[in-house]
Protein backbone atom coordinates (compact mmCIF):
# COMPACT_ATOMS: atom_id res chain seq x y z
CA UNK A 1 0.00 0.00 0.00
CA UNK A 2 1.13 3.37 -0.76
CA UNK A 3 1.91 5.42 2.07
CA UNK A 4 -0.25 7.94 3.15
CA UNK A 5 1.43 11.47 3.30
CA UNK A 6 0.25 14.81 4.85
CA UNK A 7 0.05 16.25 1.10
CA UNK A 8 -2.09 13.74 0.07
CA UNK A 9 -4.59 14.22 2.82
CA UNK A 10 -3.97 17.96 2.30
CA UNK A 11 -4.49 17.65 -1.48
CA UNK A 12 -7.73 15.75 -1.09
CA UNK A 13 -9.11 17.91 1.54
CA UNK A 14 -8.78 20.87 -1.13
CA UNK A 15 -10.83 19.03 -3.44
CA UNK A 16 -13.41 17.55 -1.07
CA UNK A 17 -13.62 19.85 1.64
CA UNK A 18 -14.10 16.15 3.56
CA UNK A 19 -13.11 16.30 7.35
CA UNK A 20 -9.14 15.50 7.16
CA UNK A 21 -9.83 12.31 9.08
CA UNK A 22 -12.27 10.90 6.53
CA UNK A 23 -9.99 12.13 3.75
CA UNK A 24 -7.39 9.83 5.82
CA UNK A 25 -9.10 7.02 6.04
CA UNK A 26 -10.62 7.33 2.44
CA UNK A 27 -6.67 7.22 1.51
CA UNK A 28 -6.06 4.72 3.03
CA UNK A 29 -9.29 2.59 1.55
CA UNK A 30 -8.28 3.81 -1.98
CA UNK A 31 -4.53 2.49 -1.39
CA UNK A 32 -3.29 5.88 -1.92
CA UNK A 33 -5.22 6.34 -5.23
CA UNK A 34 -6.23 10.16 -5.06
CA UNK A 35 -9.11 9.57 -7.58
CA UNK A 36 -10.34 6.47 -5.94
CA UNK A 37 -10.20 7.97 -2.34
CA UNK A 38 -12.42 11.30 -3.79
CA UNK A 39 -14.82 9.24 -5.05
CA UNK A 40 -14.98 7.40 -1.78
CA UNK A 41 -15.48 10.60 -0.03
CA UNK A 42 -18.53 12.06 -2.66
CA UNK A 43 -20.34 8.40 -1.72
CA UNK A 44 -20.18 9.52 2.06
CA UNK A 45 -20.73 13.35 1.49
CA UNK A 46 -22.44 13.62 -1.69
CA UNK A 47 -22.06 15.65 -4.49
CA UNK A 48 -21.49 18.86 -2.59
CA UNK A 49 -18.30 16.96 -1.59
CA UNK A 50 -16.38 18.13 -4.71
CA UNK A 51 -17.37 21.56 -4.50
CA UNK A 52 -13.47 22.51 -4.33
CA UNK A 53 -12.33 19.90 -6.87
CA UNK A 54 -11.74 23.42 -9.17
CA UNK A 55 -9.51 25.36 -7.09
CA UNK A 56 -6.21 26.32 -8.85
CA UNK A 57 -3.24 25.11 -8.30
CA UNK A 58 -1.25 27.49 -9.85
CA UNK A 59 -0.71 31.26 -10.80
CA UNK A 60 -1.17 33.06 -13.68
CA UNK A 61 -3.63 34.97 -15.82
CA UNK A 62 -6.52 34.49 -18.74
CA UNK A 63 -6.01 36.75 -21.62
CA UNK A 64 -8.65 37.11 -24.23
CA UNK A 65 -8.90 39.05 -27.65
CA UNK A 66 -12.57 39.73 -29.39
CA UNK A 67 -11.92 41.48 -33.33
CA UNK A 68 -13.68 44.62 -33.54
CA UNK A 69 -16.46 42.98 -35.09
CA UNK A 70 -16.80 40.21 -32.73
CA UNK A 71 -16.37 37.45 -35.52
CA UNK A 72 -12.99 36.22 -34.37
CA UNK A 73 -11.43 35.75 -31.14
CA UNK A 74 -8.99 33.91 -29.12
CA UNK A 75 -8.64 33.10 -25.09
CA UNK A 76 -5.14 31.91 -24.20
CA UNK A 77 -4.29 30.30 -20.34
CA UNK A 78 -0.34 31.92 -19.16
CA UNK A 79 0.99 30.46 -16.19
CA UNK A 80 3.59 31.91 -13.75
CA UNK A 81 5.41 30.95 -10.20
CA UNK A 82 3.56 33.48 -8.25
CA UNK A 83 0.46 35.78 -7.57
CA UNK A 84 2.70 38.72 -7.72
CA UNK A 85 3.64 38.59 -11.24
CA UNK A 86 0.53 37.30 -12.43
CA UNK A 87 -0.51 40.81 -11.48
CA UNK A 88 3.06 42.88 -13.37
CA UNK A 89 2.01 45.07 -16.43
CA UNK A 90 4.31 43.19 -18.44
CA UNK A 91 3.39 39.95 -18.02
CA UNK A 92 -0.12 40.88 -18.40
CA UNK A 93 0.58 42.59 -22.17
CA UNK A 94 2.80 39.19 -22.93
CA UNK A 95 -1.12 37.44 -22.36
CA UNK A 96 -2.72 40.17 -23.99
CA UNK A 97 -0.82 39.86 -27.45
CA UNK A 98 -0.75 36.27 -27.57
CA UNK A 99 -4.63 36.05 -27.35
CA UNK A 100 -4.41 38.71 -30.24
CA UNK A 101 -1.77 36.69 -32.08
CA UNK A 102 -3.32 33.65 -31.55
CA UNK A 103 -6.51 35.01 -33.31
CA UNK A 104 -4.89 36.64 -36.38
CA UNK A 105 -2.52 34.15 -36.97
CA UNK A 106 -4.17 30.48 -35.72
CA UNK A 107 -1.34 28.53 -34.94
CA UNK A 108 -1.81 24.82 -34.56
CA UNK A 109 -0.25 24.46 -31.03
CA UNK A 110 1.84 26.07 -28.24
CA UNK A 111 5.06 25.32 -30.19
CA UNK A 112 3.73 26.85 -33.39
CA UNK A 113 2.80 29.86 -31.52
CA UNK A 114 6.25 29.79 -29.73
CA UNK A 115 7.56 30.14 -32.82
CA UNK A 116 5.81 32.75 -34.47
CA UNK A 117 6.72 36.65 -34.10
CA UNK A 118 5.77 39.16 -31.82
CA UNK A 119 7.11 42.63 -32.45
CA UNK A 120 10.85 41.78 -33.62
CA UNK A 121 11.73 38.49 -31.79
CA UNK A 122 9.70 35.62 -31.59
CA UNK A 123 7.37 34.29 -28.84
CA UNK A 124 9.42 32.77 -27.52
CA UNK A 125 12.31 34.95 -27.25
CA UNK A 126 10.32 37.46 -25.46
CA UNK A 127 9.18 35.01 -23.16
CA UNK A 128 12.38 34.38 -22.32
CA UNK A 129 13.66 37.57 -22.04
CA UNK A 130 10.33 38.33 -20.12
CA UNK A 131 11.60 35.75 -17.58
CA UNK A 132 14.83 37.07 -17.17
CA UNK A 133 13.60 40.58 -16.17
CA UNK A 134 10.92 39.63 -13.49
CA UNK A 135 13.00 36.61 -12.32
CA UNK A 136 10.44 33.78 -12.28
CA UNK A 137 9.52 31.60 -15.13
CA UNK A 138 6.62 31.49 -16.99
CA UNK A 139 4.63 29.24 -19.71
CA UNK A 140 1.90 29.10 -22.26
CA UNK A 141 -0.63 26.52 -21.24
CA UNK A 142 -3.53 26.35 -24.12
CA UNK A 143 -5.04 28.57 -25.87
CA UNK A 144 -8.64 28.20 -28.02
CA UNK A 145 -8.95 30.25 -31.21
CA UNK A 146 -12.87 30.77 -32.45
CA UNK A 147 -14.52 32.01 -35.68
CA UNK A 148 -18.11 33.22 -34.25
CA UNK A 149 -21.13 31.56 -35.96
CA UNK A 150 -23.18 34.64 -34.16
CA UNK A 151 -20.92 37.47 -31.59
CA UNK A 152 -18.29 36.86 -29.35
CA UNK A 153 -18.47 38.30 -26.21
CA UNK A 154 -15.95 37.49 -22.90
CA UNK A 155 -16.27 37.64 -19.50
CA UNK A 156 -13.22 37.68 -16.86
CA UNK A 157 -12.68 37.90 -13.12
CA UNK A 158 -10.79 37.77 -10.55
CA UNK A 159 -8.02 39.33 -11.49
CA UNK A 160 -8.06 37.63 -15.03
CA UNK A 161 -8.12 33.75 -12.76
CA UNK A 162 -11.35 32.68 -14.80
CA UNK A 163 -11.90 33.84 -18.20
CA UNK A 164 -14.57 32.92 -20.99
CA UNK A 165 -15.19 33.67 -24.19
CA UNK A 166 -18.60 32.40 -26.06
CA UNK A 167 -20.19 32.48 -29.08
CA UNK A 168 -24.26 33.64 -29.12
CA UNK A 169 -26.39 33.20 -32.23
CA UNK A 170 -28.63 36.04 -32.14
CA UNK A 171 -30.16 38.17 -28.86
CA UNK A 172 -28.07 41.02 -28.60
CA UNK A 173 -24.61 41.71 -26.78
CA UNK A 174 -25.97 42.03 -23.25
CA UNK A 175 -27.71 38.56 -23.64
CA UNK A 176 -23.95 37.44 -24.54
CA UNK A 177 -22.29 38.92 -21.84
CA UNK A 178 -24.30 37.93 -18.61
CA UNK A 179 -23.98 34.09 -20.72
CA UNK A 180 -20.77 34.82 -20.34
CA UNK A 181 -21.03 35.97 -16.10
CA UNK A 182 -22.77 32.93 -15.71
CA UNK A 183 -20.17 30.49 -16.90
CA UNK A 184 -17.68 31.59 -15.69
CA UNK A 185 -19.95 31.44 -11.90
CA UNK A 186 -21.62 28.64 -12.49
CA UNK A 187 -18.76 26.54 -14.61
CA UNK A 188 -20.70 23.76 -16.81
CA UNK A 189 -18.31 21.03 -18.20
CA UNK A 190 -20.74 21.16 -21.65
CA UNK A 191 -23.45 22.77 -23.71
CA UNK A 192 -25.80 19.95 -23.10
CA UNK A 193 -25.64 16.45 -22.08
CA UNK A 194 -24.08 14.94 -25.01
CA UNK A 195 -20.74 17.49 -24.25
CA UNK A 196 -20.21 15.60 -20.77
CA UNK A 197 -17.59 12.85 -20.78
CA UNK A 198 -18.83 9.40 -20.77
CA UNK A 199 -16.29 8.80 -17.55
CA UNK A 200 -17.73 11.46 -15.72
CA UNK A 201 -21.48 10.21 -16.54
CA UNK A 202 -20.14 6.33 -15.32
CA UNK A 203 -18.71 7.99 -12.24
CA UNK A 204 -21.99 9.50 -11.43
CA UNK A 205 -23.79 6.51 -11.97
CA UNK A 206 -21.84 4.32 -9.68
CA UNK A 207 -21.72 6.49 -6.99
CA UNK A 208 -25.58 7.54 -7.71
CA UNK A 209 -25.95 3.51 -7.52
CA UNK A 210 -23.71 3.04 -4.10
CA UNK A 211 -25.85 5.31 -2.57
CA UNK A 212 -29.63 4.40 -3.55
CA UNK A 213 -28.43 0.70 -2.79
CA UNK A 214 -27.71 2.38 1.34
CA UNK A 215 -31.44 3.10 1.03
CA UNK A 216 -32.88 -0.54 1.21
CA UNK A 217 -35.67 0.31 -1.30
CA UNK A 218 -36.44 -2.37 -3.94
CA UNK A 219 -34.39 -2.30 -7.23
CA UNK A 220 -36.92 -0.91 -9.38
CA UNK A 221 -37.02 2.20 -7.13
CA UNK A 222 -33.29 1.94 -6.63
CA UNK A 223 -33.03 1.74 -10.63
CA UNK A 224 -35.41 5.17 -10.45
CA UNK A 225 -33.72 6.80 -7.96
CA UNK A 226 -29.93 6.60 -9.97
CA UNK A 227 -31.35 7.65 -13.17
CA UNK A 228 -32.61 10.58 -11.47
CA UNK A 229 -29.70 11.14 -9.52
CA UNK A 230 -27.99 11.06 -12.85
CA UNK A 231 -30.84 13.26 -14.78
CA UNK A 232 -29.69 15.75 -12.04
CA UNK A 233 -26.21 15.75 -12.45
CA UNK A 234 -26.31 16.42 -16.00
CA UNK A 235 -28.58 19.86 -15.34
CA UNK A 236 -25.77 21.27 -13.00
CA UNK A 237 -23.10 20.58 -15.26
CA UNK A 238 -24.44 21.37 -18.55
CA UNK A 239 -25.21 24.94 -19.36
CA UNK A 240 -28.40 24.50 -21.20
CA UNK A 241 -29.37 22.63 -18.03
CA UNK A 242 -28.17 25.00 -15.07
CA UNK A 243 -30.80 27.78 -13.51
CA UNK A 244 -29.66 31.18 -14.93
CA UNK A 245 -27.63 33.13 -12.71
CA UNK A 246 -30.05 36.24 -12.50
CA UNK A 247 -33.03 34.56 -12.75
CA UNK A 248 -32.60 31.27 -10.96
CA UNK A 249 -36.58 30.06 -12.08
CA UNK A 250 -35.18 30.44 -15.73
CA UNK A 251 -32.78 28.08 -17.25
CA UNK A 252 -30.05 28.96 -19.30
CA UNK A 253 -31.92 27.57 -22.26
CA UNK A 254 -34.92 29.38 -21.27
CA UNK A 255 -33.15 32.33 -21.47
CA UNK A 256 -31.60 31.88 -24.68
CA UNK A 257 -34.62 31.06 -26.60
CA UNK A 258 -36.39 33.58 -24.93
CA UNK A 259 -34.54 36.37 -26.89
CA UNK A 260 -34.53 34.23 -30.00
CA UNK A 261 -30.95 32.86 -29.45
CA UNK A 262 -28.95 30.34 -29.53
CA UNK A 263 -25.34 29.29 -28.51
CA UNK A 264 -22.63 28.90 -30.74
CA UNK A 265 -20.21 27.38 -28.39
CA UNK A 266 -18.10 28.55 -24.91
CA UNK A 267 -14.61 28.29 -24.00
CA UNK A 268 -13.95 29.03 -19.82
CA UNK A 269 -10.64 28.51 -18.43
CA UNK A 270 -9.98 28.45 -15.15
CA UNK A 271 -6.28 29.41 -13.90
CA UNK A 272 -4.37 26.63 -13.23
CA UNK A 273 -7.08 24.01 -13.07
CA UNK A 274 -5.46 20.38 -12.99
CA UNK A 275 -1.78 21.89 -12.47
CA UNK A 276 -0.07 20.30 -8.94
CA UNK A 277 1.33 23.24 -6.85
CA UNK A 278 4.65 22.75 -4.83
CA UNK A 279 3.82 21.62 -1.57
CA UNK A 280 3.58 24.57 1.13
CA UNK A 281 4.51 24.25 4.75
CA UNK A 282 1.26 24.04 6.12
CA UNK A 283 1.75 20.79 5.15
CA UNK A 284 2.90 20.39 8.60
CA UNK A 285 0.10 21.60 10.08
CA UNK A 286 -2.45 19.16 7.87
CA UNK A 287 0.06 16.12 8.98
CA UNK A 288 -0.43 17.51 13.07
CA UNK A 289 -4.07 17.51 12.67
CA UNK A 290 -4.56 14.02 10.83
CA UNK A 291 -2.25 12.49 12.90
CA UNK A 292 -0.56 11.00 9.96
Amino acid sequence: MAEITASMVKELRERTDAPMMDCKKALNEAGGDMAKAEEIIRVKFGSKASKAAGRVAAEGIVGIYIAPDAKLGAIIEVNCETDFVAKNDDFLAFAKNLAELVAKNNPADVEALSAMKLGDATVEETRTLLVGKIGENMSIRRFVRVAAKGALASYVHGGSKIGVLVDVVGGDEQLAKDIAMHIAAAKPKALDASGVAPELIETERRIATEKAAESGKPANIVEKMVEGSVAKYLKEVTLLGQPFVKDDKQTVEQVLKGKGASMGGFTLYVVGEGIEKKVSDFAAEVAAAAKV
